[in-house]
């Protein structure tokens, strides 16, 4: 059955996305008004992680978010798929990079970089970098159970030369391109929820406790890597931008966690100021705190 779901979709996709944008976010308006108007699609969550996150807004302020976040996640869809053929130039065109001298910078000075982004606005964009800056490009990601779909995310992002690793597998690619001597640019997407058994850290995250993965941190400061965060905002529809953010030259030599609460805090002032191109419908906070074991006793307050 999951050949048969993959094969299907991607037949589809892969017919519709012939498309030009105009035309494809046409359909995204089609789809915003299903998943949000006929399906409800997760809307119960949706509602749940908008309201702890803003206890401070009114019914409609909320709404309003909700509905905007809809129309982004529809967006997100047709752009994603689009990368089926979408071509080079047309993807360095939609996507803007602020200040690329930071990452010359660093590469000049023999830097390898971990970088942390969020959920946020489309990162799947971003596979244009490795075209774009001389690192090597490494993506940790969380494979797929369906193998047909997860071959389609690889297809994807790693067309321009990133190499996507799980968790696991990580540091093993940090250190076989070390003996190269290849600089690495590491992406973290940090806003993702541990599992159960894995959390080893709480922090505040829009107005809750949240476990996060400290993997990023611990790999910088091991290997002494400079740590950037990504800022990725929407331009306009089909178009964002990245400015580099430097949070330290040396993990190695900030405190612990220091690193962790500066991303994570970091990502929280650009959710509150645009809340609609966060992933709502993520289960972020399925754990809580008094849930887990005493070993998970590391937090900041």
């Amino acid at each position: 059955m999951d050949a048969v779901a993959f094969y299907l979709f991607y037949g589809f996709v892969w017919t519709i996305t012939l498309l030009p944008f105009r035309v494809l976010y046409i359909f995204a308006d089609l789809i915003y008004y299903i998943i949000y108007y006929i399906a409800g699609y997760r809307k119960k969550v949706v509602r749940t992680n908008l309201k702890n996150a803003f206890p401070e807004k009114t019914e409609n302020e909320l709404r309003d978010i909700e509905k905007k976040f809809y129309r982004h996640l529809a967006d997100m869809f047709v752009e994603t798929v689009k990368m089926l053929h979408l071509s080079e130039k047309e993807n360095r065109k939609r996507l803007i990079i602020k200040n690329p001298d930071l990452l010359t910078r660093l590469y000049s000075e023999g830097r390898d970089i971990i970088a942390v982004l969020g959920h946020y606005s489309n990162w799947e964009l971003m596979t244009i970098l490795p075209k774009l800056f001389d690192f090597q490009f490494i993506s940790v990601y969380k494979p797929l159970k369906n193998k047909y779909f997860d071959r389609l995310l690889i297809k994807f992002r790693a067309r321009y030369g990133n190499v996507l690793t799980p968790m696991s597998m990580v540091i093993r690619e940090i250190i076989r391109h070390k003996k190269q001597n290849i600089r690495t640019f590491t992406a973290f997407l940090s806003d993702q929820t541990p599992a159960k058994e894995d959390i080893q850290y709480w922090t505040r995250f829009l107005n809750q406790e949240t476990a996060v993965y400290l993997g990023a941190e611990k790999i910088a400061r091991k290997y002494g890597m400079a740590v950037i965060f990504l800022n990725y905002r929407k331009v306009s529809r089909g178009y964002y931008s990245i400015t580099y953010e430097l949070i330290c030259d040396n993990a190695a030599e900030m405190p612990e966690y220091s690193v962790t609460e500066a991303h994570v805090k970091r990502l929280e002032e650009i959710i509150r100021e645009k809340p609609e191109y966060w992933i709502w419908s993520h289960r972020r906070w399925k754990h809580k705190r008094e849930q887990t074991d005493g070993k998970n006793s590391n937090s900041h307050t």
